[in-house]
């Protein structure tokens, strides 16, 4: 399926994983582009070495193209963006900050440049400033998230935007892919569908909840205090939702009681007192599967829908 995504990137299908915390490894990322989509490691957290290594890696488990992403607010991100222009990484998505100032230090080490943008006017500044495309992510999304749905978000920026785009946030199958391409959009972002991949890294628990969970189990902590982060219902998040909102506990202790918890669960398992970040549609994650089967029954449910929407008598 050709896309201006899969032409930019050179991939297969117009799907991307996204770049999720401590999980986002060269193991998923590979499996991922060996699928045919685009894989990305995820820097959050990580050291400059992780990262270097972890690209490293992933060059010995795909010939594929892949990216690597850079949360902004890392106080390491300089020397990680240095390290992706020497490593030269097919492209880079940018979150969590201004990513105008290391367009051209990408662009000139030849790494495709993909801004995270949550709102119209940062797509159009990021576009004027020589983006190659841009992910639109809305607040079904897991992790931090924005204001606007991702419906409103298309709505909105795809009419207003010429450069290839990416919907993010509540996507999960087939059918969500096909929406997205009818609306305009060059393809889609999903992250909380490849948590349940047999390559994805995140621990066995933190599968397990997934699997076991439905569509009304996320809920949306720290949104009072300028930080909001969904995950899923546990007995962290519903304690910290009822902190938040009985307005007694400063946003500086809210802050260090999140301080570790998205790792505490991911990692160590721990899925009562870690924050298992994950977006809103829970229902299609019912296995542990390859990354290759997910793509594929994506793809095939994708064309099917909109050959059926092909139909539709206008």
């Amino acid at each position: 399926m050709a896309t201006k995504l899969t032409e930019l990137l050179g991939i297969k299908y117009p799907i991307l994983q996204g770049a999720m915390a401590w999980i986002s490894d060269a193991t998923l990322a590979a499996a991922v582009a060996n699928a045919g989509g685009g894989g990305i490691i995820s820097t959050g957290g990580r050291t400059t070495e992780y990262v270097r290594e972890e690209i490293r890696r992933c060059r010995t488990l795909t010939t594929k193209p892949f990216g690597v992403n850079v949360m902004l607010m890392a106080p390491n991100k300089e020397e990680i963006v240095e390290v992706i222009c020497e490593k030269k990484a097919a492209f880079v998505t940018l979150g969590a900050g201004n990513p105008v100032p290391y367009f051209e230090k990408f662009h000139v080490a030849g790494v495709k440049v993909i801004p995270v943008v949550p709102n119209l006017k940062l797509a159009r500044r990021v576009e004027d400033k020589g983006a190659d495309a841009m992910v639109i992510e809305g607040m079904e999304a897991g992790g931090h998230i924005g204001v606007l749905t991702t419906m409103a978000l298309m709505t909105q920026i795809l009419p207003e935007v010429k450069i290839p785009t990416v919907a993010a946030g509540g996507f999960a199958d087939g059918r969500g892919l096909a929406a997205a391409l009818i609306m305009g959009a060059a393809g889609v972002q999903m992250g909380t569908r490849f948590l349940v991949a047999e390559e994805c890294p995140v621990h066995p628990n933190m599968k397990e909840k997934l699997i076991e969970a439905i569509d009304t189990d996320t809920i949306v902590t720290g949104l009072t205090i300028g930080g909001a982060v969904r995950g899923l219902k546990n007995k962290f998040s519903q304690e910290f939702v009822k902190l938040e909102y009985a307005g007694k506990t400063d946003k500086e202790t809210l802050l260090n009681m999140a301080t570790g918890t998205n790792k505490l669960a991911a990692v160590d398992g721990d899925v009562e007192n870690g924050m298992m970040q994950a977006g809103q549609s829970l229902t299609p994650l019912k296995k542990s599967e390859p990354a290759i089967d997910i793509i594929e029954n994506i793809m095939a449910e994708a064309r099917e829908t909109l050959k059926q929407g092909s139909q539709i008598n206008i």
